[in-house]
């Protein structure tokens, strides 16, 4: 548990499963979203039989419990090539569970479709809906398809959150889908669900009024109690850190065949970033079709990070809601790969023992300096290399705050990963090569 410096909640659950506010072996996100996936096939009636059924969820809770057996369950879950026995929509929120939504729809092998919400402007495309997360620092949730058909159909919608505590983010965006694109069916899959009566009596009904069928699945229940006054600003104890340390930050343009969206975003100062979007990141909409690319561009990229490697203690950082691309690139990292995001969540650190946030590093937005980022958890000379991985090209002084921080806590490299599209002459180069 920690605090949250918010008015609206004072609490958080800080996950050990989720890679935001700790490090984690990045296999157990990946295993933490798929063990979801595993609750919505059983729950949706897959032609598996009970037993493998059992042997796979007992695998899956096995290795996101004992972290040395992460990579060996998720490898398991996804060699079963499970297929739902219908299409489904999956939804991701943001910032916290675009990772998470995308390793749940990923760990099917077809028939499944996944997009993430975003908070991100962008100013070329609409929102096909938009609704608020009441408790939340950041409130407003909008959603770019490219395909306009993502959610016209009858699908069921797969909602995935890193944590329920009250459902009423999930009731306002099943409120929103409902007046746009009507369906019977909704799924809301988290990680942990602390609903109480009156919350689970609310999606009841919602049933009633709307008629349609709510589902909820969780890999862990139960009920919360909270007392006292939230916290609403920092007393000062954050961390801080020394730049000076003769640390390097090293950028690294890594060439991937990805296909880009050439779309600009404009922050809350009006700035434009014109740099292209990942088309595949998930924030734009995914078909089963599309994973094959993800995988190959993965191997690709990896296959060059490698050999950047300098210790055996390396942590691979997201950005935001870029989460699920650098979670997966770093679980083909080798060993000693730790992996988290960065985060817009503000909480307060305290170093003790029964306390889930011991240090905090803040700065500005590298997408949007009116918005202040944490990196949470890591402590000077914890890891050798850092490398950070960002989904688009930001101006070098949005960026610097963030590297400035990581210089302090880096023992011996910083390496800044851009993520760039393969010139036509380095592919005709490698065709040759090949």
């Amino acid at each position: 548990m920690a605090a949250r410096i918010n008015k609206k909640r004072s609490f958080l659950f800080v996950s050990k499963v989720l890679g935001k506010h700790i490090p984690v072996n990045p296999y157990t996100p990946l295993l933490s979203g798929a063990a979801l996936g595993l609750l919505l096939y059983r729950e949706m009636g897959g032609e598996a039989g009970s037993d493998t059924m059992d042997e796979l969820l007992d695998q899956a809770v096995h290795g996101l419990i004992h972290s040395l057996y992460a990579e060996e369950a998720y490898r398991k879950l996804l060699a079963a090539r499970l297929t739902l026995p219908r299409p489904v929509v999956f939804i991701g929120f943001a910032e916290t569970a675009t990772a998470l939504g995308h390793s749940m729809y990923n760990m099917f092998a077809g028939g499944a479709s996944y997009i993430h919400t975003t908070r991100e402007d962008i100013p070329e495309m609409e929102s096909v809906v938009s609704f608020e997360e009441e408790h939340s620092h950041a409130v407003d949730h909008l959603c770019y398809a490219l395909n306009a058909g993502l959610l016209s159909g009858e699908e069921p919608v797969i909602l995935v959150d890193d944590e329920i505590t009250t459902g009423n983010t999930a009731i306002n965006t099943i409120r929103d889908i409902q007046s746009k694109f009507p369906r019977r069916e909704y799924v809301v899959a988290s990680l942990l669900d602390w609903r109480s009566d009156a919350n689970i009596q609310a999606y009841r009904d919602l049933e009633q009024e709307l008629g349609i069928k709510i589902r909820a699945l969780s890999l862990l229940q139960g009920t919360i109690d909270v007392k006292g006054v939230p916290l609403l600003e920092a007393d000062g104890r954050k961390g801080r850190v020394d730049a000076d340390t003769g640390v390097p930050v090293v950028t690294t343009y890594v060439r991937d065949r990805l296909e880009r969206l050439m779309v600009s975003s404009t922050d809350s100062c009006g700035e434009i970033n014109r740099s292209p979007y990942l088309k595949l990141s998930g924030r734009f909409g995914l078909e089963s079709a599309d994973n094959v690319a993800i995988d190959q561009e993965v191997a690709r990229v990896v296959e060059q990070l490698r050999n950047l490697r300098e210790g055996s203690r390396t942590l691979v950082m997201g950005v935001g809601e870029f989460m699920y691309l650098p979670m997966r690139i770093a679980a083909e990292m080798g060993e000693g790969v730790s992996y988290q995001s960065s985060t817009r969540s503000p909480i307060h650190p305290e170093r003790r023992p029964d306390y889930g946030v011991h240090n905090a590093y803040a700065y500005p937005s590298a997408g949007d300096p009116a918005i202040t980022n944490y990196i949470y958890n890591v402590d000077h000379g914890q890891y050798d290399d850092i490398f950070i991985l960002l989904e688009r090209e930001v101006p070098a002084q949005r960026i610097k705050p963030m590297t400035d921080i990581l210089k302090g806590l880096a023992g011996s490299k910083v390496h800044l990963i851009v993520l760039a599209p393969e010139q036509e002459g380095e592919a005709a180069a490698d065709e040759g090569d090949r």
